[in-house]
């Protein structure tokens, strides 16, 4: 019953399509599956925000408030994207010390 809920693989016109979750077995590989995904999603989210607080940057006109909001912007970004790889690299060297390395990408 389980298998049927949760099929990963279809086989339609005599041709196999396999699903993304194909071959995950326990909680680590799902975590790696999605993590594949959202760390070059964060990447390009930082890239939207770095273009937006410069677009404001640039359109202040010198205006102290618009100034600041910019700046808001960038900083926020870069420390969001910091944040995200601190927590990426204490995952990893959690996953060393209790030898969890090959489920953690």
């Amino acid at each position: 019953m389980k298998n049927q809920l949760l099929s990963q693989s279809i086989n339609f016109g005599g041709q196999t399509i396999k699903g993304p979750l194909e071959g995950i077995e326990n909680l680590g590989q799902l975590v790696s599956r999605v993590l594949e995904f959202l760390l070059p999603l964060a990447g390009v989210v930082l890239l939207f925000v770095l273009i937006w607080g410069g677009y404001d940057y640039m359109m202040s006109q010198g205006n102290p408030e618009k100034l600041k909001g910019a700046q808001a912007k960038i900083t926020t970004g870069f420390i969001g994207f910091g944040l995200l790889v601190f927590s990426y690299l204490i995952v990893k060297l959690l996953a060393t010390i209790f030898g969890l390395g090959s489920g953690i990408l």
